[in-house]
């Protein structure tokens, strides 16, 4: 109670401090440093619309919902909605699986209804942000429908396609071995141990036509062959189509996969199984390889032949940040922001992994501009992630706190998820007949898919979360809902939604945070994250954060005021030369 109490008077107390600008409508960030492209300095907030705001009452959220929660979006301080797909779609993989990369799945609205968001989104200097897949389509896509109609049909070298190998080939794995089937020169088996994403085969066996199709993720997916010109074509006209609406970008989904290995070779074995019980394969010969930098740097001249800086965000999890670098290509002609998953993927506040990887990051060789990210559609939600082991439910909140800052304070473009600025948590199924994710569906009970992070939006405490008036959402609404909502904490000066609020207020005003460079102090401490922005002109911030349970020190530079903290004792802590942090606390500071 008394960690409590003090934690409320710690953020009452800041939120009427002088330097906490409260935010207003505002211009987009570009207008901060105008010299800068605007996604240098922009927040960038990703939206799964099925969870975002249901308008017509079908359990479903639509794009009119995210219409109507453009002002929220304002509000908040975003510069740019990335939605993931709206396209017609079986729901497979709930949009990742296309079926037609220029229209949009009646279940989210019309194509009048985009264009509707994207007006209005832009009156309100919001960029809207496209999900493109060129990986794979769905199986239900005219293009995959034509391929597999026959091996003489002008689409069949759109996909990817094999006769297999003999079932009596030497050297075969189980995997191999539980898809035999009888092709047209007797029983063959998949071409080569190659496993989808989501478990098992890449290889599936077509009946009609006696051969295998690849699919990296799921069965209903096909790859797209991307070795084939007329392919090539389409999918970048497909850039033109949406650049021509008016979006301000793309992130590029799986971009590493575009490109397998033309020869086949066997993926090398690691020890052991994973969570759907096949054996543990390094991805070689099916991700990142040198095919996948041209094609990116075809996609980039695209957008730029576009007007309003246009950008390019890859979903890259590279290995490391050399790899990484490669993203931005050569000479800066490839993705602007590639996403850091070495820094997404953490999940545990260890000081030592954070300032490693956050100054490779920093220093990467292609001089180019991070991008972070601590929660997406993909991840358990920050609060879960990086409070395991933590029961007091204040010490989590400084954790989502902590996370918050990290995000909003570094040099890095930011990326936030709907939902983790109210502190919305995970709520994984407890039964495997509630999972609708095909990751948990194959993985059950050792991976549970995805689900978790993607329930609906928690906007207030009446029915559904004010998501939606269906008797029944698609998922359901967490049991959180009635505390932790929009409209509870937008009344809370302490809430985290306002802590969001007062950090990305600071962000846009405050000259070092704006543009300055970023280093890391008191680099032999293991448990204080601490590093300053230095603007140009000289403008210092310090942000301190305690990333343990326990009080920590810190030898810091002389201190001008606080501007903001969750730590009471911190809030006048001008002209101190060191600074003791409460467990989990964070401390953003102007120093002379």
């Amino acid at each position: 109670m008394i960690r409590r109490t003090l934690l409320a008077l710690a953020l009452a107390v800041t939120a009427a401090l002088p330097a906490q600008v409260a935010v207003k409508s505002h211009p987009a960030a570009t207008q901060l440093a105008s010299h800068d492209p605007w996604w240098k300095h922009g927040i960038l907030y990703e939206i799964y619309p099925r969870s975002f705001q249901d308008t017509n009452g079908d359990g479903i959220g639509d794009i009119n919902g995210i219409t109507s929660r453009l002002d929220y979006i304002q509000n908040l301080g975003i510069d740019a909605i990335w939605i993931t797909p709206m396209y017609p779609s079986p729901q497979i993989d709930f949009g990742y699986d296309i079926a037609d990369y220029t229209a949009i799945d009646p279940q989210y609205g019309t194509m009048a209804d985009f264009e509707h968001l994207t007006a209005e989104a832009k009156k309100r200097h919001i960029r809207v942000i496209m999900d493109y897949v060129p990986n794979h389509t769905s199986d239900q896509h005219a293009w995959f429908k034509e391929s597999r109609s026959s091996r003489t049909n002008p689409k069949r070298n759109w996909y990817i396609w094999n006769d297999g190998i003999p079932a009596s080939s030497p050297n075969l794995t189980k995997l191999q071995q539980d898809n035999e089937h009888v092709g047209l020169h007797g029983k063959v088996v998949p071409p080569n141990n190659w496993q989808s994403w989501f478990g098992h085969s890449a290889w599936e066996w077509d009946a009609k036509t006696q051969q295998f199709y690849y699919h990296h993720f799921y069965v209903q997916q096909p790859d797209l062959n991307w070795r084939n010109p007329e392919v090539v074509k389409a999918m970048l006209d497909v850039l033109r189509f949406w650049m021509d609406k008016g979006v301000s970008g793309f992130r590029i989904d799986a971009v590493s996969r575009l490109f397998e290995d033309p020869n086949l070779h066997d993926d090398p074995n690691l020890p052991g199984l994973n969570a759907f019980g096949d054996p543990n394969i390094v991805h070689k010969y099916t991700d990142n390889l040198p095919e996948v930098h041209d094609m990116l740097r075809r996609m980039r001249a695209v957008v730029d032949k576009y007007p309003g800086d246009p950008v390019l965000i890859s979903e890259a999890d590279e290995p490391n940040i050399f790899e990484l670098a490669k993203m931005y290509g050569q000479h800066n002609d490839e993705i602007q922001l590639p996403m850091d998953f070495q820094v997404a993927d953490i999940n545990d506040l260890s000081v030592p992994k954070f300032r490693k990887l956050i100054d490779e990051v920093e220093h990467n060789p292609a001089n180019g501009q991070p991008y972070f990210f601590f929660g997406n559609h993909d991840q358990d939600r920050i609060w879960d992630r990086y409070s395991v082991g933590v029961s007091d439910p204040a010490m989590k909140e400084r954790i989502a706190r902590i996370m918050a800052t990290l995000l909003l304070t570094s040099r890095s473009t930011p990326q936030m998820y709907y939902g983790d600025e109210i502190g919305m948590v995970t709520s994984t199924p407890t039964r495997i007949e509630d999972v609708k994710d095909p990751v948990g569906i194959t993985g059950w009970p050792k991976e549970k898919g995805r689900d978790g992070e993607r329930t609906p939006m928690q906007w207030d405490s009446g029915k559904d979360a004010g998501f939606s008036t269906a008797a029944k959402t698609w998922l359901p609404i967490p049991t959180t809902y009635t505390t932790t909502n929009v409209k509870a904490e937008s009344t809370e000066p302490d809430s985290l939604l306002n802590w969001y609020k007062r950090l990305i207020a600071l962000r846009r005003t405050n000259p070092a945070l704006i543009s300055g460079d970023m280093k890391m102090i008191d680099t032999t401490n293991d448990n204080i994250l601490a590093y300053t922005r230095t603007a140009p002109a000289g403008e210092s911030v310090l942000v301190a954060l305690n990333f343990t349970d326990k009080p920590q020190t810190l030898s810091v530079p002389v201190i001008l005021s606080t501007l903001q903290t969750d730590d009471p004792r911190l809030i006048h802590a001008s002209k101190s030369k060191f600074i003791t942090l409460a467990p989990y606390a964070t401390f953003i500071a102007e120093l002379k």
